[in-house]
C-alpha cells in the first residue's frame, strides 16, 4: 500500500501523524495538569476547557478564513536565497494569525468574564498582531520580502511595550519589581524592571518571528510553551491560565492549516501576537525564568542569527565579504541545508520543547 502513495502523500500522512501526536499529547497534559490541581477540566476555569474548546473553533473558523485569504491573493513571497525546497511554498496564504489568534483572545476574554488582566494582556496580543499585520501587508502590497521598515517594526513594539508597562505599574502590586527566582528565591530589580520588562515584550515577539519559519514549528512549539506556562501561573493567576490554554487551543487548531504541507502561514501577524502574548503573562505574574526556560527554542533560534551576522561581520574581508558560521539562520534553516526534513526539525524542536516545559513544571513544585 506504501508503494502506491506519492511523496506529496506521504508528507501529507506524516504532518498530521505529527500534530495529531502533539494535539493528543497536549490534550492529555491538560487533563493530567488539571487533575493534579484539583480542578474540574469541564469548566471554565480550568486548562482542558478553554484549550479543546479554542482549538475546535480555530480548525472550524480555517476552513472558511483560509479560501478567504487565498482569493484575495495572500501569497507568501518565499527568499529566492533561502532552502530550495521552500520555493515551491510561493503562493501558500499567509495572514493566518488574522483567524487563530482573535479566536483564543475572545475565547480567553469570555470565559474568564472579561478580567482585567486577561483584557490587558489581550490587548497586547492584538497590538502586536497589528503590527505583524502591517508587516505583512506590507510586503504583500510590495511583492517582495520588505515589509515595513526594521526601524518602524521596532518603534511600533517599543511603544505598544511602553504603554503596556504604564498598565502594569498602575495596576499591580509594588513588589513585581522583585524578580522572582526557583526555590522561593528573589532579586530586587527596582527601576531596573521596566526596562527590562520593555526588552522582554520586544525580544520575545522577535524571538518566535524567527522561529516561524517552517510549517508548524513556531504555532507548535508557542502552544508548548503557553500551556505550561498556564499550568505554572494557574493557582495564582487563574485567569491567565485560562488565556494561556485558550490561544494555545488556537495554536493547536490553527496548525490542522498550518502543518506540513501548509495550507496557510501565520505570518509576522501570528508570530508577533504570540510573543507578545508570551512575555505579557511572564511579566504579569513575575514568571521570568520560566518564561526563559520555556522559550529555550526561540532563544537558541534568536542566538544563531545573532551569531551568523556578528561572524560575516567580523571575518569579512577587503571584497567586503565574510564567512558564515551556519549554511543559513535561524538554525532550523541550517538543519534543513545539512539534510534534515521539516517533519524531523519540526519532530525533534516539538520535544525539546516538551522537555522544557516538564523541566519548568518540575521546578515551580519547589
Amino acid at each position: 500500500m506504501d508503494a502506491k502513495l506519492s511523496p506529496d502523500q506521504r508528507l501529507n500522512i506524516s504532518g498530521i501523524g505529527l500534530v495529531s501526536v502533539l494535539g493528543v499529547g497536549l490534550s492529555v497534559a491538560t487533563l493530567i495538569l488539571d487533575g493534579m490541581a484539583n480542578r474540574l477540566p469541564w469548566t471554565s476555569a480550568s486548562l482542558t476547557l478553554p484549550f479543546l474548546l479554542c482549538a475546535v473553533i480555530s480548525a472550524a473558523v480555517g476552513f472558511f478564513v483560509v479560501p478567504m485569504l487565498q482569493a484575495l491573493k495572500t501569497g507568501q513571497i518565499i527568499r529566492e536565497d533561502g532552502p530550495q525546497a521552500h520555493l515551491k511554498k510561493a503562493g501558500t496564504p499567509t495572514m493566518g494569525g488574522v483567524f487563530f489568534v482573535p479566536v483564543g483572545v475572545i475565547g480567553a476574554c469570555i470565559l474568564s468574564n472579561f478580567d482585567t488582566k486577561v483584557l490587558a494582556v489581550s490587548a497586547l496580543t492584538l497590538g502586536y498582531g497589528l503590527i505583524g499585520w502591517l508587516d505583512d501587508w506590507q510586503i504583500l502590497r510590495r511583492k517582495s520580502n520588505k515589509g515595513i521598515s526594521p526601524r518602524m517594526k521596532l518603534a511600533l513594539q517599543i511603544g505598544f511595550a511602553v504603554l503596556f508597562c504604564i498598565w502594569l505599574l498602575f495596576n499591580q502590586p509594588s513588589n513585581i519589581t522583585n524578580l522572582a527566582l526557583p526555590f522561593g528565591l528573589s532579586l530586587p530589580l527596582g527601576l531596573l524592571f521596566w526596562p527590562l520588562a520593555g526588552f522582554v515584550l520586544v525580544a520575545e515577539s522577535n524571538a518566535t518571528n524567527l522561529t516561524d519559519g517552517i510549517d508548524g514549528l513556531a504555532a507548535g512549539t508557542v502552544a508548548i510553551a503557553l500551556l505550561a506556562l498556564g499550568a505554572i501561573v494557574g493557582s495564582t493567576s487563574p485567569e491567565l491560565m485560562i488565556f494561556c490554554a485558550a490561544l494555545s487551543g488556537g495554536c493547536l487548531g490553527f496548525l490542522g492549516h498550518n502543518r506540513n504541507p501548509a495550507r496557510v502561514f501565520m505570518g509576522d501577524t501570528g508570530s508577533l501576537a504570540l510573543g507578545g502574548a508570551l512575555a505579557a503573562v511572564g511579566l504579569l505574574t513575575n514568571s521570568l525564568v520560566a518564561l526563559f526556560i520555556l522559550s529555550g527554542i526561540f532563544f537558541i533560534e534568536t542566538l544563531s542569527v545573532m551569531a551568523q551576522v556578528s561572524y560575516y561581520k567580523a571575518t569579512k574581508g577587503p571584497d567586503g565579504k565574510g564567512k558564515r558560521l551556519f549554511k543559513m539562520a535561524p538554525l532550523h534553516h541550517h538543519l534543513e541545508l545539512s539534510g534534515w526534513s521539516e517533519l524531523q526539525v519540526v519532530g525533534v524542536f516539538y520535544i525539546i520543547s516538551a522537555i522544557l516545559a516538564v523541566i519548568c513544571l518540575a521546578i515551580a513544585k519547589f
